[in-house]
Parts: C-alpha cells; sequence; structure tokens
C-alpha cells in the first residue's frame, strides 16, 4: 500500500491512525475479531452498549436482511459495564489501537454510574454516549429528540469523565442541528451521527414480524443518503468533530462522509457479511487517496463544492 498517503485524523484530543472505526453493536466487544482482523490496523472500534446493569436483549431473531440493508432487534443485550472491565477490557489493552465503550442507561444518574465504574479503568480512549434510550424519570421521553434532555445528560456525564466524550445522535428529530448544539455545548468533545432508523418488516406468509420484537432499527446502504445529509447539516452547526455512521460500503463512500464535513467515519452493517470489511476499506482508503492525488486524508474534508 502507497506509505505516503497519511490517513491520520484529529478527534479532539484524541489522534487515530486512520478515520475508520467499527461501529458499536456491529463489532461485539472488539476481542471477538482479533483473530480476523489486525485490530492495530484500525483507527478504533466502538465496543457494544454497556448498562449499568446486564441485558438479556429482545428475543431472537434479532436480524433481518431488507432491501439495501438490514433490520435489528437485539435489545442493547449486554454483559454489563462490571463485567466488561473485569472480563473483556484486560485482553484489549494488548492493542494499540483506541477502544471507545458505548454507554447508555434509562436515567442520567444511570449513565454517570456507567462513566464512574469505566473511569477506575485503564485502556479506554474514549465514551459515545448513546442517547435514544427513554429517560424512565421523564416519562419515557428519549434523552436524543429532547435538546434540554441532551443538555443535561451531556453536562452530568462530562464533569464525572476524564476521557473525551462523544454524543450519538439520534435522526428521530425534525431538526438534528438543535440536538448537535445542545451536545456541543455541553461539553461533548465529538459527534456520531446517526443511530438507525426504526423499521419493520413483516412475513406476509405468517402475518407476523420477522423479528422477535416487531420493529427493529434499519440500517446498511439504504440509508447513507438519509444520514449523509445529516452529517452535512451537523458539521454547518457545530465546531466539534463529526463521525459519520450510515451505510458505508466502499472506501468512496468513507469520502463522501469526509467532503460533507465529518473528520471519521464509523463503520457498521458491512462487518456481518464480511468481518474483514474494516481492514479492505482502510486498504482502499489509501489507494483511493493516490487517485485523487491526495497525500493528507484531511484535505479531502469539507470540501463540498
Amino acid at each position: 500500500m502507497p506509505a505516503q498517503v497519511d490517513l491520520g485524523v484529529q478527534l479532539g484530543a484524541l489522534r487515530l491512525a486512520n478515520p475508520v472505526l467499527a461501529a458499536s453493536g456491529t463489532f461485539g466487544y472488539g476481542i471477538e475479531f482479533a483473530h480476523l482482523v489486525d485490530l492495530n490496523r484500525l483507527g478504533g472500534f466502538v465496543v457494544k452498549g454497556l448498562s449499568l446493569a446486564p441485558l438479556n436483549g429482545h428475543p431472537a431473531p434479532r436480524l433481518c436482511e431488507t432491501t439495501g440493508g438490514m433490520l435489528n432487534s437485539v435489545g442493547l443485550q449486554n454483559i454489563g459495564v462490571r463485567a466488561f472491565v473485569t472480563e473483556k477490557l484486560p485482553a484489549l489493552r494488548q492493542f494499540r489501537t483506541a477502544v471507545i465503550v458505548n454507554v447508555f442507561g434509562h436515567s442520567i444518574d444511570e449513565y454517570v454510574e456507567v462513566i464512574r465504574i469505566l473511569e477506575d479503568a485503564e485502556g479506554l480512549a474514549a465514551y459515545e454516549l448513546n442517547i435514544s434510550c427513554p429517560n424512565v424519570k421523564r416519562g419515557g421521553h428519549v434523552f436524543g429528540t429532547d435538546p434540554l434532555l441532551t443538555s443535561e445528560v451531556v453536562a452530568a456525564t462530562r464533569g464525572v469523565s476524564r476521557r473525551p466524550l462523544w454524543v450519538k445522535l439520534s435522526p428521530l428529530v425534525t431538526d438534528i442541528t438543535l440536538m448537535a448544539r445542545a451536545a456541543a455545548d455541553a461539553g461533548a468533545d465529538a459527534l456520531t451521527v446517526a443511530n438507525t432508523y426504526p423499521a419493520m418488516s413483516v412475513d406476509y406468509r405468517t402475518r407476523r414480524s420477522r423479528l422477535g420484537h416487531p420493529t427493529g432499527g434499519l440500517s446498511g446502504p439504504a440509508i447513507k443518503p438519509l444520514t449523509l445529509r445529516l452529517v452535512h447539516q451537523v458539521c454547518q452547526a457545530v465546531r466539534v468533530p463529526v463521525i459519520g455512521l450510515g451505510g458505508i460500503q466502499t472506501p468512496g463512500d468513507i469520502v463522501e462522509y469526509l467532503i460533507v464535513g465529518a473528520t471519521a467515519v464509523q463503520v457498521g452493517t458491512i462487518n456481518f457479511t464480511d468481518p474483514r470489511a474494516t481492514y479492505r476499506l482502510i486498504e482502499g482508503l489509501e489507494v483511493l487517496c493516490v487517485e485523487v492525488k491526495t497525500n493528507n486524508i484531511n484535505d479531502l474534508r469539507g470540501t463540498l463544492g
């Protein structure tokens, strides 16, 4: 691969070797992919969402292929933050790549406590807040659809975190820039745009959902044009770095996100069909940069005409 291409990017205080990260919920806890991918080659990876207590998630089936994408209804199943620290994190410390933990809760207190536990552990580069959860103390209102709630949860977690804090925004809002500004103003170091889109698939033969839960989250190539627009809007609205996430299949997809302003990207759905996709995309990105006569990947960022 052409060594003269500089793929390094700066996400606030965090320097990444390249702009390609594996997305939360698609890469397990990272260690499961170590025999398939050279984890040190990645810009980083985001482990599946961690909650204060273990969660069993939704009943099977949890995945369903759709035209141009995939539905998932995992239900945030995870082993809980304490088990992650003792059972998964020790093995991850051998890798140089950035390990980011996705964090969620159903109250601000839960978000804060998860991060307090992680703050005592070594080997993590940053946190990513999943604010698409309902706040049980506010009648189930979703954190990420209310600027005030977004601001409150980001400020509370910012207050207990010494590590960079990313916020993963929901696409289910009328104006995503309101949420982006609220998160940035409350202390977010970067924003991930965006989460999946609620959707469903029905088998007309059985007249039942193809998932164990009636609905799921749509991801994959079908959502890329929608999310590309959201990334562009957010990049125009805030000064903090933005990480684009949605439908990436090729190196060209990555560059499109950079052109509209993203600093880095997360790769998700394709990991299910090609576990080595992240590695392949990084190699292809180097080749693409040579083709377009760019020696530094950052020269492409924000160049939309």
